[in-house]
């Protein structure tokens, strides 16, 4: 059969790994850190940038490094670490060999060509498009060319996943329904499918356009599909890092969902309304009906929170359960207390869960409202919420899982172990904090993706209050801490994948700790105890704080609108 069907078993979770999967996890999973790497760095010259006293970049600039920023962490460090995750979460969590690692191997390719040449067209400083590239604005065509040869490459990656479930149902490597962890990996690849065609529909007509051979693309008809990708795109790093959450939970825990049967129908409730969270985007557009925005601002975004609140329920219930059933009982929390904070994959995953929740879920359903939306969308109140989505929620939860990935998959210890417990910490705070001060200064008015708030060589004057520049000045602050916690998650794994002791075959790694019921990561099922008071807890307090914040929003929705 030669090497196609090479397998080791994996000596902590017991699970068979194939060659071909394990290869694949691995280049993908570097490409993706390269690329949070060169994403970061933009990432902090626009924070720098928008900083008042510091105001880094010249207005060219600024923008050629918000347009890659958005771009390398938005798309290309998160689909590479995706493609990495649904080979883990196919192969390697049902024990089965990879469906045509050939084309897995062509989507990477791809994947690389169209990153790399998009990454290109911006730093010629003729395609300043920004993340959404809205026409009219016309980039060079090379720009569109790499985001098409991206997403390609990406449904190539989705493509081998979902044979590779074929492959393995057909080849009975598992018993019964898929385990929970594959079933929210198959959730992000459905969205992506959906998500990638959207971007295909429209960015090849850009393409054609920037060329020359298209006359005329419609802007309302551009912003529409393209946030179909645009937004979409959010949801696949939704479904995947609540995947890895499950993960996370299972490998470290042994820790069951308090119901498999209610989590899947979460993931699904994904697929059939997560989608049309992208509305949010289009609300201020005459061209779309006023029953289609009421319609997709109620009903829909309620079904799409509710599957997130059953996860946010869910996961720390899970760990409660499992943590409870070793005989942590005392009080309400001290299975969280004696919780393995010093483990960088549970303390980043439980960051990630919180702050996603906390930071990006509320202020979320807040800007999909439709009339608290109107006075927040045009300033820095959405990148705000969506750096508590994607950035404390999504990359967080990556972050975690890879310092289980280095030694179960790259099979080399991890070094640096002190830098590896402070790391989830200097981030998650940092990111935290990025979101929470974007938001305090859109509150206040502040335009999202402005060169220069104190409009200095405006014709006419304006100014800010003072505690926008306040806002404005902490995260710029938050966002050096956040880059020096991304530094030290960069370091720490380059450094052990290349340089950390290589684990023999059937050698377990000293850290972190992985239990003997890692192996609940593989299996079907529910965990036996509903007996979660602390979670309930939590849960509580949460919806204290979304009554409270939603309630404020309201408020001063009241004072634009003096209706009284």
């Amino acid at each position: 059969m030669g090497k196609l069907f090479d397998y080791r078993t994996c000596p902590t979770t017991g699970l068979r790994v194939d060659r071909a999967a394990e290869n694949l996890i691995k280049a993908n999973a570097v490409v993706a850190i390269v690329f949070l790497a060169i994403g970061g760095l933009f990432g902090l010259l626009v924070a720098l940038t928008r900083w008042p006293a510091v105001h880094f970049l010249p207005a060219d600039w600024f923008y050629l490094a918000l347009t890659a920023h958005g771009f390398d962490v938005l798309l290309v460090w998160i689909i590479f670490f995706e493609m990495a995750v649904l080979y883990f979460a196919s192969a390697v969590v049902l024990n089965s060999r990879l469906a045509g690692p050939k084309w897995a191997w062509t989507g990477f390719g791809l994947m690389l060509v169209g990153a790399v040449t998009t990454n290109v067209a911006v730093l010629q400083g003729g395609s300043s498009v920004m993340f959404t590239s809205y026409v009219p604005m016309m980039a060079e065509p090379h720009f569109y060319l790499g985001v098409i040869l991206f997403a390609v490459g990406a449904l190539l990656g989705c493509g081998v996943f979902f044979g590779t479930l074929v492959v393995a149902k057909r080849e009975k490597t598992y018993e019964g329904s898929i385990p929970l962890v594959t079933f929210g990996a198959l959730t992000a690849a459905i969205i992506a499918v959906f998500t990638i065609a959207s971007g295909a529909i429209i960015l090849i007509p850009t393409l054609l356009w920037s060329v020359g051979l298209v006359s005329h693309i419609d802007p309302l008809i551009y912003k529409t599909i393209w946030w179909a990708m645009g937004h979409s795109s959010q949801q696949i790093n939704v479904a995947a890092h609540v995947a890895v959450w499950y993960a996370i939970a299972a490998m470290v825990f042994g820790a069951k969902p308090l119901s498999e049967k209610i989590s899947r129908m979460a993931f699904l409730m994904y697929i059939l309304f997560l989608q049309l969270a992208s509305a949010h985007h289009l609300l201020a557009e005459p061209g779309l009906s006023s029953e289609w925005k009421i319609f997709n601002t109620s009903y829909a975004m309620y079904l799409a929170v509710l599957g997130s609140m059953i996860h946010g329920l869910s996961v720390p219930g899970a760990i409660e359960a499992a943590q409870r059933s070793r005989g942590l009982t005392k009080g309400m929390f001290e299975w969280l207390r004696k919780a393995p904070w010093d483990n960088p994959a549970f303390s980043g995953m439980f960051m990630s869960l919180v702050f996603f929740g906390f930071i990006g879920g509320i202020s979320g359903v807040v800007m999909g409202t439709e009339q608290i939306n109107l006075i927040m969308h045009n300033t820095i109140y959405v990148p705000g919420h969506f750096h508590g989505t994607v950035v404390a929620g999504t990359t967080l939860a990556f972050m975690a899982i890879t310092y289980l990935l280095v030694p179960l998959i790259f099979r080399r210890e991890l070094m640096m172990k002190k830098i590896a417990r402070w790391q989830p910490y200097v981030f998650g705070f940092g990111v935290a904090g990025i979101s929470i001060f974007m938001m305090g200064a859109g509150t206040l008015g502040v335009s999202r993706r402005h060169w220069d708030m104190t409009f200095a060589d405006a014709v006419l004057p304006f100014d800010y209050p003072a505690a926008a520049y306040l806002m404005m000045t902490l995260n710029g602050i938050f966002a050096i801490l956040a880059a020096i916690g991304g530094i030290m998650f960069v370091v720490v794994v380059v450094g052990s994948v290349f340089f950390g002791k290589k684990l023999a075959e059937d050698e377990k790694p000293s850290y972190p700790e992985v239990p003997p019921e890692s192996v609940a990561v593989s299996h079907y099922g529910s965990s036996e105890t509903l007996k979660i008071p602390g979670t309930i807890m939590l849960v509580s307090i949460f919806f204290v704080a979304f009554v409270l914040y939603y309630f404020v929003n309201w408020k001063y929705l009241s004072e634009v609108w003096p209706l009284s």
